[in-house]
């Protein structure tokens, strides 16, 4: 004798899980999201929005213990944004860290100006009061009279080629306690490698390293960060180099931190020179060795 099929009726229901609750912060702003079009205007999270939020909040994953730290021993912060472009990344630290820490003021640097003024309206409307945003470059920024003297925090995400320089630049002339980088499209050691490749073959065998074209390509990037991680320790900071996301979501993905200590690395300004003899690349010092460390 057959046993009749259970009714539908009698089928207890799965709850409902808002997909949402799986990737906002508490207290997160919807409209927010919205406006920096991470979430659709009705709410809903597409699977590239789904990524692009991860990398952002892998990223505050670093920069949070710095933001308490800086607020752990005193009562302000400033925090400086270089190549803010539509400035995701300030956004959402202002949202899930900053906006109930009335000390704390977020400066995205941004040279592109309908950007600059599509965050100075989004801030304005979300009441976002302490988010100043700059038109300008990061070298002219070093100088600004725009930017308070002394920065606690510098981010640079994705700065493309020299603006990661430009940023450290500003970080070192401005005191910065943390520096946060992500370098992009590292071409100008490169091109000098690729200048001088005839001259280093006759100085040293290492120029078989980057001989090929793709090995000049990837070889300058490689070296452009090393020569960046010597100038920050010359200068008394303490550097940790690692992944920012899975290889699979960008290759750009390099994430340097360096908090200052006030002990610059010995020998590290001596090595840096060291290389860039060795490797050809002398017309560098200017950019790599200046300014003094402090």
């Amino acid at each position: 004798m057959k046993r009749a099929a259970p009714s539908a009726a009698g089928t207890p229901k799965a709850a409902y899980v808002d997909p949402l609750t799986e990737v906002l912060r508490p207290g997160q702003s919807i409209e927010l999201l919205k406006e920096l079009h991470i979430l659709t205007r009705d709410g809903k999270l597409n699977q590239d929005s789904r990524r692009k939020l991860k990398q952002v909040y892998h990223l505050c994953h670093f920069i949070e213990p710095l933001l308490d730290e800086v607020l752990g021993r005193q009562d302000t912060l400033t925090l400086a944004d270089h190549g803010a472009g539509k400035s995701y990344l300030g956004f959402i630290l202002y949202d899930l860290f900053l906006k109930d820490r009335a000390g704390a003021h977020i400066y995205g640097i941004e040279t592109r100006d309908e950007l600059v003024e599509k965050s100075r309206e989004l801030a304005a409307r979300l009441g976002f009061e302490r988010m100043s945003f700059l038109s300008t470059t990061v070298t002219e920024s070093i100088t600004s009279d725009a930017l308070p003297p002394r920065i606690d925090i510098v981010t640079a995400l994705h700065a493309c080629n020299t603006a990661t320089d430009d940023a450290i630049r500003f970080a070192l002339a401005r005191q910065a306690h943390h520096i946060v980088l992500v370098p992009c499209c590292q071409a100008e050691v490169a091109a000098v490698l690729r200048k001088h490749k005839n001259a280093s073959f006759g100085k040293t065998p290492l120029s078989e390293i980057w001989r090929h074209p793709i090995h000049t390509r990837e070889f300058g990037s490689q070296l452009t960060n090393v020569l960046r991680c010597l100038q920050l320790e010359s200068h008394g900071y303490q550097v940790t180099v690692t992944e920012l996301v899975g290889w699979e979501h960008s290759l750009k993905n390099e994430l340097i931190v360096a908090t200052r200590t006030g002990a610059p690395r010995r020998n590290a300004r001596e090595r840096l020179q060291q290389i860039l003899q060795e490797l050809n690349l002398q017309e560098l010092e200017t950019r790599f060795l200046d300014p003094q460390p402090s």
